[in-house]
């Protein structure tokens, strides 16, 4: 039965992690808390009606090949879904966030996210790739990031938008990974992001 038959839209916001750990995912460390900032803006910039959570993983860690935390978030799309029904859903991602996004995307509780804003996103394999055609795509990263690459970022929304992907790349010129530089900006744009992907 549906929590609530009113609701017009859900965003799911993925944090950062680590490549491998099975500490177990605590949400007042940096990344938790600093994603909790984007999730809060993302509340306070859309209308009544859309459900906007941030995910606790269980773990850490990516953690290949078993990918706990794509099936965290698997396990938050149906949930959204059984609550709610069928309505857009929209991913956003920090970090290794950003992956997660990716699979989820092009995975199989993938077919009611119609967009993805990916921050700063891990993409060593070209998970950009995994997004399919059709969906929109808005990455946002800086240039003076050394945990992510902004120019492998970059080169893959490139390849998604040839591929049919609306997807857009936009540089933070100075900025890092933890999104410290103008954080209200990080903020605003995502918030406006998903704003227009869900209107």
């Amino acid at each position: 039965m549906r929590e609530n038959a009113k609701v017009r839209g859900y965003v799911l916001v993925l944090p950062g992690g680590k490549p491998e750990s099975v500490d177990e995912y605590q949400p007042w460390r940096l990344a938790g808390l600093r994603t909790a900032l984007v999730t809060r803006a993302i509340r306070a910039e859309l209308a009544p009606g859309y459900v906007v959570e941030q995910l606790d993983y269980r773990y850490r860690g990516w953690n290949a090949p078993d990918l706990p935390a794509v099936g965290d978030g698997a396990s938050a799309l149906r949930s959204a879904r059984n609550r709610f029904g069928p309505v857009p859903v929209v991913l956003v991602g920090h970090s290794m966030g950003g992956r997660v996004a990716a699979h989820l995307a092009g995975g199989p509780e993938g077919e009611a996210v119609i967009g993805v804003v990916a921050l700063a996103p891990w993409w060593p394999n070209d998970e950009g790739r995994l997004i399919p055609a059709g969906k929109l795509l808005q990455v946002l990263h800086g240039t003076a990031d050394r945990w992510t690459d902004p120019v492998a970022s970059r080169r893959q929304t490139e390849h998604a938008a040839a591929r049919g992907v609306q997807a857009e790349w936009r540089a933070f010129d100075g900025a890092g990974h933890f999104m410290l530089n103008r954080p209200w900006r990080w903020h605003r744009l995502t918030a406006e992001f998903v704003d227009a992907m869900l209107s």
